[in-house]
């Protein structure tokens, strides 16, 4: 169940390699299965489900965690009045719709709500 504000999703970046590596990896190693969505982003559902994004103008440097919201605009308004940067604005993508800042230690964290 998701539930507001809790750790939902974990993107990580897969520039260092080929998709393809990255995948062939994680399948060999810990028997991960994966869902393709278009040709530079794979999904994994692994208890805690997560992808990898291997398109280096799209991936984020380190580690992605990414929150679930119910209402979208509300938790950018909060993550703002609680003094967090917002780096990327609202933005739709294939499945929903996200945004993305940085905590006052200049960690980057998304938080993201269905269509």
């Amino acid at each position: 169940m998701k539930l507001n504000g809790k750790l939902d999703y974990l993107e990580l970046p897969a520039t260092g390699g080929t998709l393809d590596s990255v995948k062939s990896f994680y399948s060999a190693a810990f028997s991960w299965s994966f869902t393709d969505y278009g040709p530079t982003y794979s999904a994994f559902a692994e208890e805690l489900d997560g992808g990898f994004q291997a398109d280096a103008g799209e991936a984020s440097p380190k580690p992605l965690p990414v929150l679930y919201s119910e209402n979208l605009e509300e938790t950018l308004n909060a993550v703002e009045n609680a003094g967090g940067t917002i780096v990327k604005p609202i933005f739709s993508f294939p499945g929903g719709r996200r945004f993305h800042f940085t905590d006052p230690a200049g960690n980057e964290l998304a938080v993201w709500s269905e269509q």
